[in-house]
């Protein structure tokens, strides 16, 4: 899946063409859903959309663990887990997939050092081949496919619908071992695909912020997928406290909302990573922090995070999980 017209060389000299799609739209914003359509360009509509989910399955049943980071509430840093810990996992020898579903705010370019990146890799059968770093993650995100970091997308759920679906089974991960799917804000339509048409979801990662009004939102994220019988892995809170450098600690959004949430679900509090103001300069240009500052207390906190959350993660031993529609993978 590509933009329209968009064509790169990477640095292998390999061509960065459009694949067989292009980014969902409609010919007329105006008009309604399938308005005008024959009974045999629905038919033709409805084959091409269990083929994709066909291939979905197919393309899922070969990642064992598949995560997806869920918070609903913005701006507590989901998608800075999300880069940091897929470079984590590389780290350790893992080979990760990221895939970005957050198509209004599509982050995941510019923190996996991917940003300069134009066009994903279209094989000649259709296969799209994603972008990968100098750590070895690979990629696929509406991002790198946007004509300038500053485009919009501007789609409603049923076109972002298609996209996921779309990206997701002509995607080939390329022997990944962990798929972590990279969340927008809420409980919509995006986390209901992702949880309805992933088979074998292994679960969610919650991520919160221990503010009031964090914790709030969190919840209802934890309920989103106890209501989807997805289980959820754990939760990170992010920014939990500033150590000063007289050494003593200020709470600044406060305290306890990480502990409330894992009492209230069951589910581990995987870390507390505090703030430091270089966790922004890293990631801002695309290299992991806990490279950068290794004997920083927040590199040291994540690192162990991480650690945990393959531990949690690999004891599920790979084994699918009904998902949100019920089905089990095979």
């Amino acid at each position: 899946m590509s933009a329209s017209g968009m064509s790169e060389t990477n640095e292998g000299g390999q061509e960065r063409k459009p694949s067989r799609m292009a980014l969902p739209q409609r010919s007329n914003p105006g008009a309604a859903p399938g308005g005008g359509q024959s009974y045999r360009e629905i038919a033709e509509r409805m084959k091409k959309v269990q083929e994709e989910q066909r291939l979905v399955v197919e393309r899922m049943r070969q990642i064992p663990y598949k995560v997806a980071v869920l918070s609903a509430k913005g701006g507590v840093g989901k998608s800075f887990v999300t880069a940091s810990l897929a470079m984590a996992l590389a780290m350790m020898g893992k080979v990760v997939g990221v895939f970005d579903a957050d198509f209004h705010g599509p982050s995941m370019p510019l923190m996996l050092g991917l940003s300069q990146v134009k066009g994903l890799l279209a094989r000649d059968d259709g296969s799209i081949v994603p972008a990968v770093n100098v750590y070895g993650v690979r990629l696929v995100s509406v991002g790198l496919m946007l004509p300038s970091e500053e485009a919009p997308v501007i789609w409603r759920g049923s076109l972002k619908t298609t996209a996921i679906r779309q990206l997701l089974a002509y995607t080939d991960w390329e022997g990944a071992e962990y798929l972590l799917i990279d969340l927008p804000p809420g409980t919509g339509d995006e986390q209901l695909t992702i949880a309805q048409t992933i088979p074998g979801l292994t679960g969610f990662l919650l991520v919160t912020i221990p503010s009031d009004v964090s914790k709030v939102v969190v919840k209802k994220a934890a309920a989103f997928a106890q209501k989807l019988n997805v289980p959820l892995l754990g939760i990170v809170e992010n920014m939990s406290y500033f150590r000063c450098p007289d050494g003593s600690v200020q709470y600044i959004f406060g305290k306890g909302a990480a502990e409330e949430i894992a009492k209230e679900f069951n589910v581990p509090l995987l870390g507390q990573i505090p703030i430091d103001p270089r966790i922004r300069e890293a990631t801002d240009a695309g290299v992991p922090f806990f490279l950068e500052y290794p004997d920083s207390e927040a590199a040291k906190v994540f690192l162990e995070m991480a650690r945990r959350f393959v531990e949690v993660v690999e004891s599920k031993g790979g084994k699918s999980n009904k998902g949100a529609n019920g089905s089990e993978e095979s």
